[in-house]
């Protein structure tokens, strides 16, 4: 049993699970009865994205500096107790079920999921 750290879209692992979206905004253009039959994910948790203005910086983090910026802010978003409950609970889970996290970023070098596996490390997540 783990959590599996995704790229939203990509097709699924057979050991996968329960996908959940932990970005801002839905896929655009997909009807929301496609968003699982094509890889997206099947619930929506957008409270472990990072918020509109820190998911730009991210977008605009051009350096290792404005990089290490975006991950201080994105860091400091889930203490929010709503957010570190929600990064516990998955954590916990990870010890009895199969199931993934992701985001449609193509680099997770560069996206908040690598921040995300991360936290759920931190909190004793089994991490595939």
């Amino acid at each position: 049993m783990s959590v599996h750290i995704v790229r939203l879209g990509s097709p699924r692992a057979p050991t996968e699970g329960l996908r959940l979206g932990t970005v801002r905004r839905p896929p655009r253009g997909v009807p929301k009865s496609d968003f699982a039959a094509r890889d997206f994910y099947d619930v929506w948790l957008p409270n472990l994205a990072p918020s509109v203005e820190v998911m730009h910086e991210a977008q605009r983090a051009d350096s290792d500096a404005a990089w290490r910026a975006f991950q201080r802010k994105y860091r400091a978003e889930m203490k929010e107790p709503e957010r570190a409950h929600l990064l516990d609970l998955l954590a916990a889970l990870s010890h009895t079920s199969d199931f993934a996290v992701g985001c449609y970023c193509e680099d997770e070098a560069r996206c908040h999921r690598s921040v995300l596996r991360a936290l759920l490390e931190e909190r004793g997540a089994r991490v595939a």
